[in-house]
């Protein structure tokens, strides 16, 4: 699709307003160099952005206290919740945000122009909800791993309303054993019961997670249910639609509180043992793949790495090729036949886009 010209008049509004935006940029960063040499801010502190909000973040103190809204240098444009950053106290009980340290990982998103996104950043796993209503299919978990697994950081599956599920399991617990197989951590929830979440709080202890998945899965009731605290809105399922009517809108990190399990052993926790944070970040029914290659995507499947380097051509496209080690490994029931499927679904999808 051709991109729309703009016309004179536009592109002189779109000029004029970042020019103002850098002016103002420029203007509060020579201030902020100013109240630095005056001694106007503390010493350099560690911290880490809790939201963000155009050019101000909420920062944590690293080593407790409330959050401070902190503007940033000119230079550091870019950051995301969960970013580690050094920040200074302002005399005003503001501050301002130095620096930023090292990230060992950055979730992003296609925007719909494809052009990835940084959404939020130091995570430690992504947490994939789906539930037993609406009916998970077995293409968007795929969906969601290979986007997961794109990123380099660790997904966790997770079906909720576990309690709607039938007594035998059926073909969702069949399911569910298929991606244990693959060395996929598997937990099953239900907040109908006060043990409901107890596999949940484990796998939450000492991390930073994300939470992804259709709406109406249950995602917010999740949440609702670990910070009991925050006041977040829940959308019930349309009757027509069964899907969720509601999502979450901004990203942000709440720290957990200590989960009931800890509480009722009588101890306090030890000041390094975090029970974990989450970042809330808003939801979406697809987890875009647009920006991935096809090799990107057959990577995403776990279980075809050992096999694609043994494809008899190096272009190999695993459809009907000679020599296909991907075919070769189906046939002989290595890899599952629905998750090859579903790799050549994803491939025609974006073939198609």
């Amino acid at each position: 699709m051709s991109k729309r010209k703009l016309s004179r008049q536009q592109r002189w509004r779109i000029e004029k307003t970042q020019s103002e935006r850098a002016r103002r940029a420029r203007q509060r960063d020579a201030m902020d160099a100013e109240r630095l040499a005056a001694g106007e801010y503390g010493s350099e502190q560690p911290g880490r952005v809790i939201a963000h909000f155009g050019r101000s973040l909420e920062v944590a103190p690293a080593h407790g206290g409330q959050p401070v809204r902190c503007h940033l240098r000119a230079n550091l444009d870019g950051l995301v919740t969960g970013d580690h950053v050094i920040w200074r106290a302002g005399e005003d009980g503001s501050g301002v945000v130095v620096a930023r340290e090292p990230r060992h990982s950055l979730l992003q998103r296609p925007d719909p122009r494809g052009r990835l996104k940084p959404v939020a950043a130091g995570i430690d796993q992504i947490l994939i909800v789906f539930a037993v209503e609406p009916e998970p299919h077995a293409n968007l978990i795929d969906r969601y791993l290979v986007a997961a697994e794109a990123t380099g950081i660790a997904p966790v599956l997770v079906l909720n309303k576990v309690d709607l599920l039938p007594a035998e399991g059926g073909e969702l617990r069949a399911l569910l054993d298929r991606y244990a197989e693959l060395g996929y951590p598997v937990i099953t929830t239900t907040t109908a019961h006060d043990t409901g979440l107890d596999a949940l709080f484990d796998q939450l202890h000492g991390r930073t997670s994300v939470f992804v998945g259709q709406s109406g899965v249950g995602k917010s009731s999740l949440i609702d249910r670990l910070l009991p605290e925050e006041d977040l809105r829940i959308g019930d399922l349309s009757a027509d639609s069964r899907k969720g009517t509601h999502t979450t809108t901004t990203a942000r990190l709440y720290r957990f509180r200590p989960f009931p399990a800890a509480e009722a052993d009588g101890g306090q926790p030890a000041a390094t043992d975090s029970p974990g944070e989450l970042i809330d970040s808003p939801g979406i029914r697809e987890f875009g793949l647009t920006h991935l290659s096809a090799d990107q995507v057959a990577e995403g499947f776990i279980e075809f790495r050992d096999h694609l380097s043994r494809c008899r051509f190096r272009d190999c496209r695993h459809r009907a090729e000679p020599g296909c080690a991907l075919l070769a490994a189906v046939e002989k029931g290595e890899i599952h036949a629905d998750r090859f499927a579903s790799y050549r679904r994803i491939i025609e999808s974006l073939e198609v886009n």
